[in-house]
Protein backbone atom coordinates (compact mmCIF):
# COMPACT_ATOMS: atom_id res chain seq x y z
CA UNK A 1 0.00 0.00 0.00
CA UNK A 2 2.92 2.49 0.80
CA UNK A 3 5.60 1.90 -1.59
CA UNK A 4 7.93 4.55 -0.10
CA UNK A 5 8.24 6.39 3.11
CA UNK A 6 10.34 8.82 4.30
CA UNK A 7 10.63 10.98 7.80
CA UNK A 8 13.43 13.29 8.11
CA UNK A 9 13.59 16.18 10.57
CA UNK A 10 10.06 16.49 11.09
CA UNK A 11 9.11 16.44 7.63
CA UNK A 12 6.89 13.64 5.89
CA UNK A 13 7.03 12.24 2.61
CA UNK A 14 4.95 8.56 1.54
CA UNK A 15 4.48 7.47 -1.88
CA UNK A 16 1.50 4.78 -2.33
CA UNK A 17 1.47 1.40 -5.14
CA UNK A 18 -1.48 0.18 -6.38
CA UNK A 19 -2.18 -2.85 -3.53
CA UNK A 20 -4.15 -3.03 -0.61
CA UNK A 21 -7.34 -1.38 -1.35
CA UNK A 22 -10.99 -2.15 -2.54
CA UNK A 23 -11.62 -1.12 -5.91
CA UNK A 24 -12.48 -3.64 -8.33
CA UNK A 25 -11.02 -3.85 -12.36
CA UNK A 26 -8.86 -2.08 -14.06
CA UNK A 27 -9.20 0.37 -10.76
CA UNK A 28 -7.37 -2.33 -8.82
CA UNK A 29 -6.37 -2.27 -6.00
CA UNK A 30 -5.96 0.82 -4.20
CA UNK A 31 -6.93 3.87 -6.66
CA UNK A 32 -7.13 7.59 -4.82
CA UNK A 33 -8.78 9.09 -7.80
CA UNK A 34 -12.09 10.69 -8.00
CA UNK A 35 -12.14 11.14 -11.73
CA UNK A 36 -11.59 8.16 -13.33
CA UNK A 37 -15.02 6.88 -13.33
CA UNK A 38 -14.09 4.30 -10.40
CA UNK A 39 -17.01 3.94 -7.66
CA UNK A 40 -16.53 6.60 -5.72
CA UNK A 41 -17.67 4.63 -2.56
CA UNK A 42 -14.42 2.51 -3.23
CA UNK A 43 -12.45 5.55 -3.64
CA UNK A 44 -13.31 6.81 -0.33
CA UNK A 45 -12.66 3.92 1.01
CA UNK A 46 -8.87 3.94 -0.09
CA UNK A 47 -8.75 7.34 0.89
CA UNK A 48 -9.48 5.88 4.51
CA UNK A 49 -7.13 2.97 4.23
CA UNK A 50 -4.08 5.16 3.06
CA UNK A 51 -4.46 7.49 5.67
CA UNK A 52 -4.54 5.14 8.58
CA UNK A 53 -1.59 3.40 7.30
CA UNK A 54 0.67 6.87 7.18
CA UNK A 55 -1.45 7.83 10.65
CA UNK A 56 -3.38 10.45 9.47
CA UNK A 57 -6.96 11.62 9.79
CA UNK A 58 -8.36 11.27 6.44
CA UNK A 59 -10.67 14.53 7.10
CA UNK A 60 -6.94 16.18 7.16
CA UNK A 61 -5.71 15.17 3.89
CA UNK A 62 -5.96 17.89 0.93
CA UNK A 63 -6.80 17.30 -2.06
CA UNK A 64 -6.47 18.98 -5.65
CA UNK A 65 -8.60 19.02 -9.03
CA UNK A 66 -5.50 18.84 -11.38
CA UNK A 67 -5.57 20.53 -14.69
CA UNK A 68 -2.17 20.50 -16.14
CA UNK A 69 -1.36 24.20 -15.02
CA UNK A 70 0.64 26.25 -12.93
CA UNK A 71 -1.76 27.71 -10.67
CA UNK A 72 -1.17 27.35 -6.72
CA UNK A 73 -3.48 27.37 -3.54
CA UNK A 74 -2.67 28.47 -0.43
CA UNK A 75 -4.54 26.42 2.58
CA UNK A 76 -5.15 25.99 5.86
CA UNK A 77 -7.41 23.83 6.39
CA UNK A 78 -9.42 20.77 4.53
CA UNK A 79 -11.68 21.58 2.20
CA UNK A 80 -14.51 20.83 3.45
CA UNK A 81 -18.14 22.00 1.65
CA UNK A 82 -16.06 24.43 -0.59
CA UNK A 83 -15.68 23.09 -4.44
CA UNK A 84 -12.12 22.21 -5.00
CA UNK A 85 -10.05 24.52 -7.09
CA UNK A 86 -8.56 23.94 -10.47
CA UNK A 87 -4.76 24.03 -9.58
CA UNK A 88 -2.00 22.13 -10.01
CA UNK A 89 0.43 22.70 -6.39
CA UNK A 90 -0.55 23.45 -2.39
CA UNK A 91 1.45 24.96 0.33
CA UNK A 92 0.17 25.49 3.70
CA UNK A 93 1.82 26.55 7.28
CA UNK A 94 -0.23 24.32 8.94
CA UNK A 95 1.63 21.12 10.58
CA UNK A 96 -0.03 18.11 10.51
CA UNK A 97 -2.42 19.09 7.30
CA UNK A 98 -1.26 16.40 4.72
CA UNK A 99 -1.06 17.88 1.01
CA UNK A 100 -2.20 14.86 -1.69
CA UNK A 101 -1.12 14.62 -4.97
CA UNK A 102 -2.71 12.14 -7.62
CA UNK A 103 -0.81 10.48 -10.57
CA UNK A 104 -0.28 7.75 -12.98
CA UNK A 105 2.88 9.02 -15.07
CA UNK A 106 3.32 12.78 -14.49
CA UNK A 107 6.09 13.67 -11.51
CA UNK A 108 4.41 14.04 -7.55
CA UNK A 109 6.87 16.63 -6.54
CA UNK A 110 7.04 16.96 -2.39
CA UNK A 111 8.34 19.72 -0.36
CA UNK A 112 9.10 21.04 2.76
CA UNK A 113 11.10 22.96 5.27
CA UNK A 114 10.50 21.88 8.44
CA UNK A 115 12.05 24.99 9.88
CA UNK A 116 9.57 27.61 9.11
CA UNK A 117 7.22 24.80 9.39
CA UNK A 118 5.93 25.07 5.52
CA UNK A 119 5.19 22.37 2.96
CA UNK A 120 4.60 22.17 -0.72
CA UNK A 121 3.21 19.28 -3.09
CA UNK A 122 2.74 19.64 -6.76
CA UNK A 123 1.71 17.31 -9.99
CA UNK A 124 3.95 17.96 -12.73
CA UNK A 125 3.28 16.57 -15.70
CA UNK A 126 4.89 17.99 -19.14
CA UNK A 127 2.59 20.69 -19.63
CA UNK A 128 3.32 21.67 -16.02
CA UNK A 129 6.66 21.56 -16.06
CA UNK A 130 6.90 24.01 -19.46
CA UNK A 131 4.34 25.76 -17.38
CA UNK A 132 6.56 26.72 -14.42
CA UNK A 133 4.26 24.29 -11.88
CA UNK A 134 7.42 23.78 -10.10
CA UNK A 135 9.03 27.50 -9.63
CA UNK A 136 5.95 28.48 -8.85
CA UNK A 137 5.36 26.22 -5.42
CA UNK A 138 7.98 27.33 -4.63
CA UNK A 139 8.03 31.01 -4.56
CA UNK A 140 4.66 30.42 -2.89
CA UNK A 141 6.81 28.49 0.06
CA UNK A 142 9.00 31.14 -0.05
CA UNK A 143 6.44 33.46 0.68
CA UNK A 144 5.11 31.51 3.69
CA UNK A 145 8.70 32.54 4.88
CA UNK A 146 10.26 28.59 3.16
CA UNK A 147 14.30 29.08 2.78
CA UNK A 148 14.63 27.14 -0.81
CA UNK A 149 17.62 26.23 0.82
CA UNK A 150 16.35 24.56 3.73
CA UNK A 151 13.58 22.52 1.59
CA UNK A 152 13.68 19.17 1.63
CA UNK A 153 12.38 17.78 -2.05
CA UNK A 154 11.13 13.95 -2.71
CA UNK A 155 9.65 13.06 -6.36
CA UNK A 156 7.70 10.36 -6.37
CA UNK A 157 7.30 7.28 -8.89
CA UNK A 158 6.69 8.34 -12.58
CA UNK A 159 7.53 7.49 -16.30
CA UNK A 160 10.72 7.44 -17.25
CA UNK A 161 12.88 9.26 -20.12
CA UNK A 162 13.92 6.09 -21.17
CA UNK A 163 9.90 5.22 -22.02
CA UNK A 164 7.73 8.65 -21.88
CA UNK A 165 7.59 9.02 -26.38
CA UNK A 166 6.98 11.82 -27.81
CA UNK A 167 7.08 13.31 -31.34
CA UNK A 168 10.02 15.41 -32.24
CA UNK A 169 8.51 18.56 -32.13
CA UNK A 170 7.16 18.02 -28.44
CA UNK A 171 10.48 17.29 -27.42
CA UNK A 172 11.99 20.45 -28.75
CA UNK A 173 8.96 22.26 -27.41
CA UNK A 174 9.91 20.61 -23.63
CA UNK A 175 13.53 21.22 -23.87
CA UNK A 176 13.72 24.39 -25.29
CA UNK A 177 11.82 25.35 -22.02
CA UNK A 178 13.86 22.74 -19.65
CA UNK A 179 16.83 21.77 -21.52
CA UNK A 180 17.33 18.66 -19.11
CA UNK A 181 14.25 17.35 -20.11
CA UNK A 182 15.71 16.14 -23.45
CA UNK A 183 15.44 12.20 -23.51
CA UNK A 184 15.59 9.35 -26.47
CA UNK A 185 13.80 6.20 -25.68
CA UNK A 186 15.53 2.72 -25.06
CA UNK A 187 14.51 2.02 -28.39
CA UNK A 188 15.90 5.22 -29.88
CA UNK A 189 13.03 7.81 -30.22
CA UNK A 190 12.46 11.20 -29.15
CA UNK A 191 11.49 11.43 -25.44
CA UNK A 192 10.88 13.24 -22.43
CA UNK A 193 12.58 13.33 -18.70
CA UNK A 194 9.74 14.44 -16.74
CA UNK A 195 11.48 13.93 -13.50
CA UNK A 196 14.96 15.27 -15.07
CA UNK A 197 12.85 18.47 -15.84
CA UNK A 198 11.55 19.06 -12.31
CA UNK A 199 14.76 18.22 -10.53
CA UNK A 200 16.29 20.91 -12.68
CA UNK A 201 14.18 23.72 -11.64
CA UNK A 202 13.90 22.60 -7.91
CA UNK A 203 17.75 23.20 -8.36
CA UNK A 204 17.66 26.66 -9.83
CA UNK A 205 15.52 27.67 -7.51
CA UNK A 206 17.96 26.81 -5.00
CA UNK A 207 16.27 23.36 -3.34
CA UNK A 208 19.23 20.55 -2.75
CA UNK A 209 18.49 17.83 -5.00
CA UNK A 210 19.84 14.89 -3.38
CA UNK A 211 19.54 11.63 -5.60
CA UNK A 212 16.67 9.75 -4.95
CA UNK A 213 15.59 5.92 -6.29
CA UNK A 214 13.36 6.30 -9.18
CA UNK A 215 10.11 4.02 -10.07
CA UNK A 216 9.26 4.10 -13.68
CA UNK A 217 5.57 3.67 -13.66
CA UNK A 218 5.03 2.23 -16.92
CA UNK A 219 7.81 -0.09 -16.33
CA UNK A 220 6.09 -1.01 -12.66
CA UNK A 221 3.25 -3.51 -12.40
CA UNK A 222 3.13 -2.37 -9.05
CA UNK A 223 2.12 0.99 -10.22
CA UNK A 224 -0.79 2.43 -12.43
CA UNK A 225 0.13 3.79 -15.52
CA UNK A 226 -2.02 6.30 -17.90
CA UNK A 227 -0.14 5.49 -20.87
CA UNK A 228 0.47 1.90 -20.30
CA UNK A 229 -3.19 1.01 -19.18
CA UNK A 230 -5.39 4.78 -20.44
CA UNK A 231 -8.15 3.31 -18.21
CA UNK A 232 -6.84 3.01 -14.88
CA UNK A 233 -6.38 4.49 -11.24
CA UNK A 234 -4.13 6.83 -9.79
CA UNK A 235 -1.30 6.87 -7.05
CA UNK A 236 -1.26 9.52 -4.42
CA UNK A 237 2.06 11.13 -3.10
CA UNK A 238 1.75 12.79 0.61
CA UNK A 239 3.81 15.12 2.49
CA UNK A 240 3.13 16.81 5.89
CA UNK A 241 5.27 18.59 8.74
CA UNK A 242 5.19 16.82 12.30
CA UNK A 243 3.96 18.81 14.95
Amino acid sequence: MIAQQYDASGAHFAFTDRWGGVSAAPYDELNLGGAVGDDPAAVRTNRELAAKALGLDPADVVWMNQVHGRDVAVVDGPWGDREVPAVDAVVTARRGLALAVLTADCTPVLLADPVAGVAGAAHAGRPGLVAGVVPAVVRAMTELGADPARILARTGPSVCGRCYEVPEAMRAEVAGVVPEAWAETSWGTPAVDVTAGVRSQLARAGVPTEGQPHVCTLESADHFSYRRERTTGRLASYVWLGG
